[in-house]
């Protein structure tokens, strides 16, 4: 249903994989599980130091969590057509076709948590003052 290949969103990158779907995927589908490693925040200071630190998810109040499977690869979008829950019960974060997916489209979340959310992100920020 969905592989890793080049993204053009990161091109001239040296990291600029992204996720696609492999067939068409329905709005409201469940399309990827991920199962989560979380962590205290209070360690988080430690990942903050590491490549990581780019790819890991808020996971509740008190926790980060690193992401197995393809969970860490989806790429950002503010006009997204993914989305996701935090599965604390079953510790994965499940991603969700939020509309419809084309076969071929690369497959993108908001990573601010929620599909609407507008606000910068830390990469925007880091940007910003280099400016």
């Amino acid at each position: 249903m969905i592989e890793v290949k080049t993204s053009k969103l990161n091109d001239g990158e040296e990291l600029n994989r992204g996720v696609f779907a492999t067939c068409d995927i329905a709005k409201d589908t469940l399309f990827h599980v991920a199962p989560v490693i979380p962590y205290e925040n209070e360690e988080h200071e430690h990942v903050e130091k590491t490549i990581l630190a780019d790819y890991v998810f808020q996971y509740g109040a008190n926790h980060t969590a690193i992401l197995l499977g393809y969970g860490s690869l989806l790429n950002h979008s503010y006009t997204p057509n993914a989305t996701y829950q935090l599965n604390f019960e079953n510790l994965t974060v499940d991603f969700y076709a939020y509309t419809d997916i084309k076969a071929g489209d690369e497959i993108l979340i908001n990573y601010n948590g929620e599909e609407d959310c507008d606000d910068p992100l830390w990469f925007d920020i880091k940007t910003e003052e280099k400016s």
